[in-house]
């Protein structure tokens, strides 16, 4: 069986690369649109800072430039149906920022349609400025025929009050298949407690079970193997649902019973036999994430658990394989991993990835298996992430020693590029910190001058000044020079200030700093995955 799979990089590039034609099953895919904010992600701190150690993972923004052009030009160029719908969305809408989103769309869903299986499906979570849009370019790759639902998931609460317009209180999912093979498994609700209340108004005596009496008369009248008398010696004549043999059975054993004297005989349906109400194509009962929720990690967009547990088993069995190739804070392969589906994930940034390692093995520990895929694994590697995205290589740099982010734009970091949090003191005390700082290039003396007086304006126990390149003989006597921290728990001195190269953190060493008496207070954790979950009420249909 194919191993579960966290991959970095551009889900364009790695779709091509490394996922197999007809691969995947199941296709959950959440994309960022205009929603005018920036994300900061993914873990809250845990250490009563006003202000967590977050980061700009990415702009949620679309403009038309020259990737924008090129990403167009290449879908039109490859022709068929796809081609024809962006030449009619850039004829309607011009050079703007809707045309450059779907231009970036287009392509990626197109690769998801190779990679899907003829018995998949798969789901595009979009908000409704971009839904209408989406479905045309959906049509254009799926084929109309393969359209299945636009789903409505109403929000508990809407996003925004607002005085020009209606307040937006709900997401659009559409959901289509990739063939009329597709799977599909019903999934049901409790009923309504006014429905049980008035349809299944009986409660039967010894047990307690509530049930409804339903009509056995066939509405098909000229059906003579199923017309006699019953119960025998009433003389009532009717045309039954059942043979006489099978009506006679379910009176003996209780299931066919005589409401009152005079009437006709009824069967006795109990409500803990009833699959529940179907879900229909408007989700108003599960409830979206807000602070205090106890599944919210800080991800502005995450998605309550819920929500892609109806997916999962909507469109997927157990052992089947499920892709998300915005996987963001980790959701959909969370939920894929607790309802044993194999799964893989996609992310942008070295960022992301790292915290949904996290999260999974918050949630899972040991237990989930997987690989990651395009993070550096030794110096070159390293050297090349350096090469082509500086942020990139700190945020990869900084997931090395589990550290938090710091500063909430490129360039604003005073100094500072994460934070980790320690308790060393045997019955609480404060919050100590330690200060981190990234170089991927030239490193001098100079550098930990300067992260020297960081710590003492941050009032830092420890700084750590992780390089790309070999330290000088005068970064190291300097930073021997600034002394040490004691410990006042474990009565343990640490140097104050540390010089770790990328090579010593691949090779395992860490920073050199007092354990925590209070576990991991540098990111808030994900809930710890229930070991046995209930099986969800299912009927299997085929679209």
């Amino acid at each position: 069986m194919e191993q579960n799979v966290l991959y970095y990089g551009d889900n364009l590039d790695i779709l091509r690369q490394y996922i197999k034609d007809e691969s995947v099953d199941l296709i959950y895919l959440d994309p960022p649109f205009k929603s005018n904010q920036s994300y900061n992600v993914l873990f809250a701190e845990r250490n009563g800072r006003d202000s967590a150690a977050q980061i700009r993972a990415f702009e949620d923004t679309w403009r038309w430039d020259r990737a924008a052009a090129r990403a167009y030009e290449g879908i039109v160029e490859a022709g068929g149906a796809v081609s024809q719908a962006m030449q009619a969305f850039r004829t309607f809408l011009g050079h703007s920022d809707m045309t450059a989103y779907l231009a970036m769309m287009a392509p990626r869903l197109v690769e998801l349609r190779r990679v899907l299986k003829p018995s998949g499906s798969i789901y595009l979570h979009c908000d409704p400025t971009a839904s209408h849009y989406l479905k045309m370019v959906m049509d254009a790759v799926f084929g109309p025929e393969n359209f299945r639902n636009e789903i409505i998931w109403k929000r508990a609460q809407p996003k925004a009050h607002v005085s020009l317009r209606m307040s937006r209180a709900h997401d659009v999912i559409l959901f289509y298949a990739k063939s009329s093979r597709a799977k599909y498994h019903q999934q049901y609700r409790p009923h309504d407690p006014d429905y049980v209340e008035k349809f299944y108004k009986y409660v039967e005596d010894g047990t307690g079970r509530r049930y409804r009496l339903d009509n056995l008369a066939n509405p098909n009248k000229n059906r003579p193997n199923l017309t006699y008398e019953f119960p025998p010696g009433s003389g009532v004549v009717r045309v039954w649902r059942w043979t006489k043999e099978r009506m006679q059975k379910e009176w003996e054993d209780g299931r066919v019973m005589l409401p009152k004297r005079g009437e006709v005989v009824a069967y006795k349906r109990y409500l803990d036999e009833m699959e529940g109400t179907g879900i229909t194509d408007l989700w108003d009962d599960i409830e979206h994430l807000h602070g205090s929720h106890h599944e919210s990690l800080g991800y502005p967009t995450q998605k309550p658990e819920a929500l892609l547990e109806r997916i999962i088993n909507t469109s997927s069995k157990e052992g089947d394989r499920v892709l998300d190739p915005f996987c963001g804070c980790g959701t959909t392969v969370s939920v894929a991993q607790r309802l044993n589906r194999r799964w893989a994930g996609i992310d942008v940034t070295h960022l992301a990835v790292r915290l949904i390692r996290r999260r999974l093995q918050s949630a899972f520990g040991s237990c989930a298996s997987y690989k990651v895929v395009g993070q550096p694994q030794d110096l070159s590697g390293a050297r090349q992430l350096a090469e082509s995205d500086a942020y990139e290589f700190q945020w990869w740099a900084l997931s090395l020693v589990e550290a938090g982010l710091e500063g909430r734009k490129k360039g604003a970091d005073r100094g500072i590029d994460g934070r980790l949090y320690f308790h060393d003191e045997a019955r609480g005390g404060r919050t100590k910190q330690i200060i981190l700082s990234v170089k991927s290039g030239h490193v001098s003396v100079a550098q930990v001058r300067d992260l020297r007086g960081v710590l003492e304006r941050e009032k830092a126990e420890i700084g750590v000044l992780i390089t790309l390149r070999e330290p000088t003989r005068a970064m190291v006597k300097e930073a021997a020079g600034s002394g040490f921290y004691e410990s006042p728990g474990w009565r343990k001195k640490y140097p104050r200030i540390q010089i770790v190269t990328i090579e010593d953190l691949l090779a395992g060493k860490g920073i050199d700093y007092p354990p925590s008496r209070q576990v991991d207070v540098t990111f808030k954790k994900a809930e710890k995955a229930s070991k046995k979950e209930p099986k969800p009420i299912t009927r299997d249909m085929e679209l």
